[in-house]
């Protein structure tokens, strides 16, 4: 599975900050909505996609009953921190390399030269690059093809419920906080991080095809198909990056989100989150399922049994 995927299926919400008019889509979003619920409360688990485009609007008629529903919102990171004009600093600072070497010295001579030819394309010098960790690189690229398809970051899951929850006096909170998502980025293997620039470059040299596939299977709502077709060879290929970017985070997660389940109170909450952490076995919602709370997939045109 191409790590890009772990941008457009929503993982880290802080990535899209680095950012078309397209034909109105034929029907609204199949959501990934899940109930988890107690004896007196409720929390509505919404999965996110990133960058969007104005045909994924309008939402759902449950999506929309959850917000009304939801006496406050919480998502991956706060609002005042997702939509800060500090977020791209902090994103820049990570990146820049301390090690003394350059991003060209890093790379094989045939990826430096693919890197070249790329920025060439789009009018970027390639020695710009050099001073940045091929994380950085490598996710600026898919970046860059993913707005030229008309995905865009403003129209993200996420940014839209930041700014109804806004309009509508709703308290807002972050899972958790911004140093610590981009860290997931930095802390990625070298190895890891090299092999994130190629795959950058082969899908921008393969045009759409990928990431358009990964849309339409979160706007069928084709939960099993993301995570067979996705996150299971994520799990496969990159064990390690697996755990720190889905697992660990899963786990710290819940513990917050049992909190508004049991406080006293019946304030209901919409928590609005990248697609894959909802999803297997390691997913958020089969984590709050194992402890005993009762889970509902919210989806009228989803197939009788799906979860």
């Amino acid at each position: 599975m191409p790590l890009k995927s772990l941008l457009v299926l929503g993982l880290l919400a802080s990535a899209s900050v680095l950012a078309a008019d397209t034909a109105k889509a034929p029907a609204a979003p199949v959501p990934l909505l899940w109930k988890v619920s107690d004896k007196d409360n409720a929390v509505y688990l919404l999965g996110s996609f990133h960058l969007l485009r104005p045909g994924d609007y309008p939402l759902s008629p449950e999506v929309e009953a959850a917000f009304a529903d939801a006496e406050r919102l919480m998502f991956e990171l706060a609002p005042e921190e997702m939509q800060s004009p500090a977020m791209p600093q902090m994103m820049l600072q990570a990146a820049l390399r301390t090690d003394g070497r350059t991003l060209q010295q890093e790379l094989d001579a045939a990826t430096w030269r693919r890197l070249e030819g790329w920025a060439g394309k789009n009018g970027m010098p390639v020695v710009s690059f050099n001073n940045f960790e091929p994380w950085f690189v490598g996710l600026t690229i898919s970046i860059v093809e993913m707005t030229r398809q008309g995905l865009d970051p403003k129209l993200g899951l996420d940014n839209h419920f930041m700014d109804k929850a806004k309009a509508a006096g709703k308290p807002a909170a972050g899972l958790e906080r911004a140093q610590e998502q981009i860290g997931v980025l930095d802390g990625m293997e070298a190895t890891e991080q090299r092999q994130f620039i190629v795959e950058a470059l082969d899908q921008a040299e393969k045009g759409s095809a990928e990431t358009e596939r990964l849309h339409q299977a979160w706007r069928r709502g084709d939960a099993e198909g993301l995570w067979s077709g996705m996150a299971a060879d994520m799990k496969r290929q990159y064990p390690r990056l697996y755990r720190r970017i889905n697992v660990e985070r899963n786990d710290a997660w819940v513990p917050r989100i049992q909190q508004i389940l049991t406080q006293p109170g019946d304030d209901d909450a919409l928590v609005v989150v990248g697609a894959l952490h909802l999803l297997g076995d390691d997913g958020v919602v089969e984590k709050l399922r194992a402890r005993g709370y009762q889970v509902e997939r919210i989806c009228s045109a989803c197939r009788a049994g799906t979860r």
